[in-house]
C-alpha cells in the first residue's frame, strides 16, 4: 500500500502556485507557436511536443531530440530542423518535485531488508503526482505505471519463490561438502594403510634378495674354499707320488748292484753279453720313464674316483638346495602377484561395494521399528515381548495383523451371512446377519477343545462340519448356533499363528484330512508314555541320553539334523552332558490360549516339510509336468521305488486316497491295467497334502535306491 503523502504543490503558498500556472501557461503558448511556426507533419510534432522545454541538465545546453522515421515527409523535415539552444530556467514545479523526493529519501530507513522498496516509495509518489497534474498524459503515464507495477510484482513473486530453494541450496552444498570430506579422510586412511602394505611388501622382498644373495655368496666360497684344498692335497700328493718312485728306482739299482756283486759267475760272463744287455736294459728304462712321464702329463691333475664321487655328490646337494631356493623365491615372487592382483581386485570390490551401498542406502526401505508397535498392542510392552520373542520379521507381520484384526473383530456387532450359494460351507449358510458373540481367544481355544473331544469319542463318524454345527447346537441351542458358528469361524480365520485355530479351520474348510490332526495326537500321546516308562522314579524328569534314545526310537526315519533340532528346541545345547536332566512333562504343556511349546510345535513344522519334501519326491520320480496324466500303476511304482519300506496296506491307503477309490475297489498289482484310471498329476498331489502322507523308511534310502 502506498503511502499518503500532502502533494508538494500544496506545501506551497498561494505566491508560487501563481506563478508556476503563469510559467506552465507560456510553456504551452509557446508550444503552440513552436507547432504553428514549424508546420510539420505528426511525426515531427513528436519532436518537439514534450511537456516542458527546460532541459534535464539545466546549464542551458543544447538539446537534441531524438525522433522516429515515420515517413518520407519525415526525412525532409528533418533535414531542415535543426539543434536549438534553449537558455530557460528549471520550472518551480519541477524543483519542488525534486525537493519533495529528495527529502523522502532522507527520511527513509535505509538499514532494514526492504530498503530498496521503501527507496521505491517517493519515486512512486512523484509519478502519482505528476499523473494527477497532466491530465491529458494521465492515462498513457497511468498505463505505464501499471505495466511496471505488475512487473515488480511479478519479480517480487519470483524471488520470493526462489528463497526458499536458496536455503535448500545451501543445505545441500554443506552436506554435499561433509560427504565429500569424510570421503577423502576415508581414502586418506585407505591409502595411508595400502601404503603402508606396500612397504612391507617392499622390505619383505629385499630381505629375501639378500637373503638369496647371502646364500649364493657363501655356497660360492665354501666351494672356492674346498676347492684349494682338494688342490693342494692333489699336488702334494703327485710330489710325494714322484719322490716315491725316485726312491724305488734306487732302491732297484742299488738292489741290482748288490746282487751283481755277491754273484761270483757274473764276471765270468762274456763282456759283449752284459754289455748288450745293458744297452737293451737303458733302452728299457728309457721308455719307461718315457711312459711314466707320458702319463704324468696325461694324469697329473686326475683326483681319485672316490674323492670325485664325494665332490659329485657335494655338488648335487648344492645344487638341489639352490633349485630349492630358486623354487621357493619364484613362488615368492609369483605369491606377490598374486597378492598384488588381490589387492587390487579387492579395491575394485571395494569401490564396487561401496557404490552399491550407498545406492542402497539410498534407495532401500528402512527397517522397522517394531518397537513401535509396544504402544498399539494391547498388553503393552511385556506382551509384545512375548509375542515377538523368536519371530523374523515376516511372522511378526502376521502377529500385527493378527492384532490389528482381533481389535476390529471386537468392534464388530453383527456378521453379514453368506447366503446359500453351492460355494459356502454348510455351516455358515445364512441370510440376513448375525450377532457376534465377541468371544475371547481363550474361550475359543477351550470350544474347539471341547469340540475334539467329543469328536474324538464319536463311534458314528459323519461329516466334520456337520458335526461342528451340531455341537454348537448342542452347546448353545439352536437360536445362537448360526451366530457362534460365524464368530467362531471368523476367529479360527484370523489367528493363523493359533496351532490348534489353523488345524481346526484347515480341516473345516477341507484343506486337511482328519486323520493328520488325529495321527499327529497319537504320535504326541505315545511319544510322551514313552518317555514317562522310561522315567522309573516318577518325578517328571529324564537324563539327555533317554530322551534321544526315545526320540529316535520313536521317530526312526527322520534325518540326523531333524533330530538335533528337535533335541535343541528340548534345551539341548553343544556343552550339555548326557547326565543332564529334562523337565519332559513342561515339553507337552500348553498356555491358556491353546499355544503349544517350542518342541511341540518344531515336531507339527518338520511334520509339514517332510511331507512337501516326500511329494516333491513323487513329482520327480513320475517326471512328468503337473497337467499332465498318471495312472494308477505308475503312481505304486513311483511310491514303492522312493520308499520301499512301504508296506502293502498303507501303499493300498495312499492309492486310494490319491485316486478317490475305495480300499474294496483298487485293482491288485496283477490285474492293472495302463489305461485302468489316469487322473491328472496335480490333482494326486493336492489330495496326497491334503491326508496324513508320511516316508516309511529312514531318508538314506533314497540315495541307495
Amino acid at each position: 500500500m502506498y503511502r499518503t503523502h500532502l502533494r508538494p504543490s500544496r506545501l506551497t503558498t498561494d505566491d508560487s502556485s501563481q506563478t508556476e500556472t503563469n510559467n506552465t501557461q507560456e510553456q504551452e503558448q509557446q508550444t503552440r507557436k513552436l507547432s504553428q511556426k514549424q508546420k510539420v507533419s505528426f511525426c515531427q510534432s513528436s519532436i518537439v511536443g514534450h511537456l516542458s522545454p527546460w532541459p534535464t541538465y539545466s546549464s542551458g545546453q543544447t538539446i537534441l531530440h531524438n525522433r522516429k522515421p515515420c515517413s518520407d515527409n519525415c526525412r525532409k523535415g528533418a533535414g531542415s530542423w535543426q539543434p536549438q539552444s534553449l537558455g530557460i530556467t528549471k520550472p518551480r514545479y519541477l524543483e519542488q518535485l525534486e525537493n519533495y523526493l529528495r527529502k523522502e529519501l532522507l527520511l527513509l530507513d535505509l538499514s532494514t531488508d526492504s530498503a530498496q522498496e521503501l527507496r521505491l516509495q517517493p519515486y512512486r509518489e512523484i509519478f502519482d503526482f505528476f499523473i494527477e497534474d497532466f491530465k491529458t498524459y494521465k492515462p498513457l503515464l497511468s498505463s505505464i505505471k501499471n505495466a511496471y507495477e505488475v512487473m515488480l510484482a511479478h519479480q517480487r513473486e519470483k524471488i520470493r519463490a526462489l528463497e526458499p530453494l536458496k536455503a535448500k541450496l545451501v543445505t545441500v552444498n554443506e552436506e554435499c561438502n561433509e560427504r565429500i570430506l569424510a570421503m577423502r579422510a576415508e581414502e586418506r586412511s585407505e591409502i595411508s594403510l595400502l601404503k603402508k602394505e606396500k612397504m612391507n611388501l617392499l622390505k619383505l622382498i629385499d630381505k629375501k634378495n639378500e637373503e638369496k644373495i647371502s646364500l649364493q655368496s657363501e655356497q660360492v666360497t665354501k666351494l672356492r674354499k674346498n676347492l684349494a684344498e682338494e688342490y693342494l692335497r692333489y699336488l702334494s700328493e703327485r710330489d710325494a707320488r714322484k719322490i716315491l718312485i725316485a726312491d724305488l728306482n734306487e732302491l732297484r739299482y742299488q738292489r741290482e748292484d748288490m746282487s751283481l756283486a755277491q754273484s761270483p759267475g757274473v764276471w765270468g760272463e762274456d763282456p759283449v753279453k752284459l754289455t748288450l744287455a745293458l744297452k737293451m736294459t737303458r733302452q728299457d728304462l728309457a721308455r719307461t720313464q718315457m711312459e711314466l712321464n707320458t702319463m704324468k702329463a696325461n694324469f697329473g691333475d686326475v683326483v681319485p674316483r672316490r674323492d670325485f664321487e664325494m665332490q659329485e655328490k657335494t655338488n648335487k646337494d648344492l645344487q638341489e638346495q639352490l633349485d630349492s631356493l630358486r623354487d621357493d623365491y619364484e613362488e615368492v615372487r609369483k605369491e606377490h602377484e598374486i597378492l598384488l592382483q588381490l589387492h587390487m581386485s579387492t579395491v575394485k570390490e571395494r569401490d564396487q561395494f561401496y557404490s552399491e551401498l550407498q545406492e542402497i542406502q539410498r534407495t532401500s526401505t528402512p527397517r522397522p521399528d517394531w518397537t513401535k508397535c509396544e504402544s498399539v498392542v494391547a498388553g503393552g510392552p511385556d506382551r509384545w515381548h512375548t509375542l515377538a520373542e523368536g519371530k523374523n520379521s515376516d511372522q511378526l507381520v502376521d502377529v500385527l495383523l493378527e492384532e490389528i484384526g482381533e481389535m476390529l473383530l471386537r468392534e464388530k456387532d453383527f456378521f453379514p451371512g453368506l447366503g446359500y450359494a453351492e460355494s459356502v460351507p454348510d455351516f455358515l449358510r445364512f441370510d440376513g446377519t448375525v450377532e457376534n458373540k465377541k468371544p475371547t481367544k481363550k474361550d475359543v481355544v477351550t470350544l474347539l477343545k471341547d469340540a475334539w473331544k467329543e469328536r474324538l469319542a464319536e463311534e458314528q463318524k459323519e461329516k466334520f462340519s456337520d458335526f461342528f454345527f451340531s455341537f454348537l447346537e448342542r452347546r448353545f441351542g439352536p437360536a445362537d448356533a448360526m451366530a457362534w458358528a460365524y464368530t467362531i469361524f471368523e476367529n479360527i480365520k484370523l489367528f493363523h499363528s493359533s496351532e490348534i485355530m489353523s488345524q481346526f479351520y484347515a480341516i473345516l474348510m477341507e484343506k486337511m484330512s482328519e486323520s493328520v490332526y488325529v495321527k499327529h495326537r497319537e504320535t504326541v500321546s505315545q511319544l510322551l508314555k514313552e518317555m514317562t516308562n522310561v522315567d522309573s522314579q516318577n518325578e517328571g524328569q529324564i537324563t539327555m541320553e533317554q530322551f534321544s534314545t526315545v526320540l529316535r526310537s520313536a521317530f526312526s526315519s527322520k534325518k540326523e539334523e531333524k533330530m538335533q533340532e528337535l533335541m535343541e528346541a528340548a534345551g539341548w545345547h553343544p556343552n550339555s552332558s548326557n547326565a543332564d536332566l529334562l523337565d519332559y512333562q513342561s515339553l507337552f504343556t500348553e498356555d491358556e490360549e491353546g499355544q503349544s511349546m517350542p518342541f511341540l510345535r518344531l515336531l507339527w513344522e518338520q511334520y509339514m516339510n517332510e511331507k512337501d519334501e516326500y511329494l516333491q519326491e513323487l513329482k520327480q520320480e513320475l517326471a512328468v509336468e503337473l497337467q499332465e496324466k498318471v495312472t494308477l500303476p505308475k503312481v505304486r511304482e513311483a511310491l514303492m521305488t522312493i520308499d520301499p519300506s512301504l508296506d502293502k496296506q498303507t501303499l493300498n491307503s495312499y492309492l486310494s486316497q490319491a485316486f478317490q477309490l475305495p480300499l474294496t475297489e483298487l485293482p491288485e498289482e496283477s490285474e492293472e491295467k495302463e489305461e485302468d484310471i489316469v487322473i491328472k498329476l496335480q490333482t494326486v498331489l493336492e489330495r496326497l497334502q491334503k491326508t496324513d502322507f508320511r516316508r516309511r523308511g529312514p531318508w538314506e534310502q533314497e540315495s541307495t535306491s
